[in-house]
């Protein structure tokens, strides 16, 4: 049967229908996509176990509250494949990810601060980084 059919069975018209079958279509958003713009640093150090990233939509230092203790995951690609971590990926490939965590604001900007598991190298500055909409604070 499908999914036309199992409506009209539940008692929905034709519009709900609809609506619900818009409704269920919709792509959920998992991430937010961020930049790593550097590590922080002071006029002469620079210290690599904190890095800058920038996320997108986020302009003030307000909005970055809702991202405080969310994952923050910088996916790369190797030069050797390992034998892959998640599941349901059996087959080894090259995709690897350093794991991080939002853990405050930085400046009145929007920018805030990442601590990863381990530090990011040079390369990750000016790349991409997802930042994951969970853990929920609400």
């Amino acid at each position: 049967p499908d999914r036309l059919s199992l409506s009209f069975r539940c008692g929905l018209n034709i519009v709900d229908h609809w609506q619900a079958v818009i409704m269920s279509s919709h792509a959920v958003k998992l991430y937010s996509k961020g930049v790593v713009l550097g590590y922080k640093r002071g006029l002469r150090n620079q210290h690599e176990n904190t890095s800058l990233v920038r996320i997108q939509g986020v302009m003030d230092k307000n909005e970055t509250d809702f991202y405080m203790g969310k994952r923050v995951a910088f996916v790369y690609r190797a030069s050797h494949k390992k034998p892959a971590v998640m599941k349901r990926a059996r087959k080894p490939n090259k995709v690897r990810v350093i794991w991080g965590k939002v853990t405050r604001s930085h400046g009145n900007s929007g920018v805030v601060r990442v601590q990863f598991r381990k530090n990011l190298p040079g390369q990750a500055i000016g790349s991409a980084v997802r930042v994951m909409l969970y853990p929920s604070r609400v």
